[in-house]
């Protein structure tokens, strides 16, 4: 028997959870080293101070609420309390506990989870931060979307005091045509827009089956002059399939931001060339979007390029709204999207679309 209380002393002495045997009258009776270790105050401390002037002060009421609980005799499981230690430093212990009633003793062990609290409150510092950007960025979105309406009706009104069957040369007529159409597509687009926001915040973005060719043509022809003035180039095979769902003001968005991207990043001298396809890779179905601009580093691709306010070494004055945007649209249905570039070789953008 003295060999095996021997074995079973060493056993307590060297576990690197804490061990403790308290009273009930609310002092510990036996403890480990690793009690001593953990607050740093010496065994003589630790037996000569009642346990409740270790524990933190915010944390005391709970924990004397719990003790009271242990003394009629409920078995106690992953309590979770704060102690200070000798040196001031806060730890988490997280406690399992049995009394024993008739030596009036409690047995407990704990665990040092102060490690998993620090990463638990950095996890929540960083939702909360989430959270706090995503919240000012729907303000900022609902506010500019709206006030955008004012100038815009403004522009319409002009339009509408000009006669346009006094306009004799043709070319003027066709500028002041386009002018209008696409004053009056921006309203829509508006309207719209500020329609889905509202919606996505009360039921989220709602999907329905979209032609991948009737929304590009769309948002082309919303954009003809630029196209023109830039003598660029949009090319499109939805041959593989040419259905998808989707939102449809995100994928106008998507294609809008990547045609726009494309022409302002085009090679100088080399008309830019965008093409828009399809593909199914295994299962997966995907829309590839390829240009001919000057391209991107490898070091800027995958976690910086689609991050807000994110510059790359090609494009220092980009503000990265516009890849955020695609980004946030193609996650929010469920997507994912990357990228392969290299620097004067164009880039190449897959979505792959959830299933």
């Amino acid at each position: 028997m003295d060999s095996i209380s021997f074995e079973y002393e060493r056993f307590f002495d060297l576990t690197p959870d804490l061990l403790c045997i308290a009273g009930f009258d609310g002092y510990f009776k036996k403890i480990n080293a690793a009690v001593s270790n953990t607050l740093g105050y010496s065994m003589e401390e630790l037996y000569s101070r009642p346990i409740n002037d270790f524990v933190y002060d915010e944390d005391k009421q709970i924990t004397s609420e719990v003790r009271n609980e242990l003394f009629k005799l409920k078995p106690l499981q992953n309590f979770e309390n704060r102690y200070v230690c000798k040196s001031g430093e806060i730890v988490w212990l997280s406690w399992t506990s049995q009394p024993i009633e008739d030596k009036k003793l409690v047995f407990a062990i704990a665990k040092n989870i102060t490690h998993k609290k620090r990463i638990e409150a950095e996890r929540n510092s960083f939702l909360e931060n989430v959270n706090r950007v995503n919240q000012n960025l729907k303000q900022l979105t609902f506010t500019t979307s709206h006030d955008l309406r004012s100038p815009v009706n403004n522009l319409l009104s002009i339009m509408q005091l000009i006669d346009f069957q006094s306009i004799q040369d043709s070319e003027t007529a066709e500028l002041l045509d386009l002018l209008k159409y696409g004053i009056v597509n921006l309203k829509s687009t508006l309207n719209e827009f500020l329609e889905n926001l509202k919606h996505t915040e009360t039921e989220g973005a709602k999907k329905e089956t979209i032609n991948l060719q009737s929304v590009l043509d769309h948002v082309t022809h919303s954009i003809k002059t630029l196209i023109l003035t830039s003598q660029a180039k949009i090319e499109s095979d939805f041959s593989t399939f040419s259905e998808v769902k989707f939102n449809k003001a995100y994928m106008e968005s998507i294609y809008l931001n990547f045609i726009s991207n494309s022409i302002k990043y085009s090679k100088p001298g080399v008309p830019p060339r965008i093409k828009f396809l399809t593909q199914i890779n295994g299962k997966k179905r995907q829309l590839i979007v390829e240009d001919n601009g000057i391209g991107l580093d490898s070091e800027d691709l995958e976690d910086k390029i689609f991050g807000l306010g994110e510059k790359t070494a090609e494009n220092p004055e980009s503000q990265g709204v516009g890849l955020y945007l695609v980004y946030s649209h193609i996650t929010a249905m469920g997507g994912k999207i990357s990228v392969e570039s290299k620097i004067n070789e164009g880039t190449k953008f897959i979505i792959t679309f959830k299933n």
